[in-house]
């Protein structure tokens, strides 16, 4: 009697966490859905891009494919008209990793004017890039750059904190490790909830560096 009590308990624990996940995953789709676009048309004219950080290179010394296509994405929103300027928001948490340099280095390569860009050292995670940009660099409307999947849950987190994001899309990566971020993003999505609930706060505030 005692087995079939904890079976049944771990086998609703499972049931729960099984909902809980899909409804995580399909409410932020639903809400993103009419924000997120592939196709600059679509999307408004507005001040700031927000470039989600993407490290440069592989285990293996390959370039990223989440950092090439991300960056080509950005200097298509720019040339199209969209934004004026380039928010690079990613992880500098040691000297020997910078994302936000690295991209900013890759966009002046790409012909984007070193003025038009600006460095967050302070993203270290999506929650994190998303309200900074509004907190720190003064934005109440961007256009969020990265893959779909990522750009899904960037718009969720901005609009329920109240700004007017939109996302562009970037090439997905189709590699064995696009299928592995993508697995990961499951459990992303339901992070997002638990943050939410527990009313988390980026790790890094600070001075405010507002984008003219």
């Amino acid at each position: 009697m005692k087995k079939k009590r904890i079976f049944v308990s771990i086998s609703v624990f499972f049931i729960v966490l099984i909902f809980v996940i899909v409804w995580a995953n399909c409410r932020i789709k639903d809400v993103a859905e009419s924000f997120i676009s592939d196709n600059t048309q679509l999307l408004p004219k507005v001040k700031t891009g927000l470039l989600l950080g993407a490290g440069k290179y592989m285990e293996n010394g390959g370039i990223n494919e989440y950092f090439s296509k991300r960056i080509q994405a950005a200097v298509t929103l720019y040339e199209s008209g969209n934004i004026r300027y380039i928010l690079v928001s990613g992880d500098n948490s040691t000297q020997n990793y910078n994302e936000p340099l690295d991209m900013k280095n890759s966009l002046l390569e790409h012909g984007v004017p070193e003025h038009k860009i600006i460095l967050d050292y302070a993203g270290f995670r999506t929650f994190d890039s998303v309200i900074r940009a509004k907190e720190i660099f003064g934005q109440d409307s961007f256009i969020v750059i990265s893959q779909k999947f990522h750009n899904e849950r960037a718009v969720y987190i901005a609009r329920n904190y109240g700004i007017a994001a939109f996302g562009y899309n970037a090439d997905e990566v189709t590699s064995y490790i696009g299928f592995m971020t993508n697995v990961r993003e499951i459990f992303a999505k339901v992070k997002v909830f638990i943050d939410t609930v527990f009313d988390t706060k980026p790790k890094f505030l600070g001075k405010k560096i507002i984008i003219q």
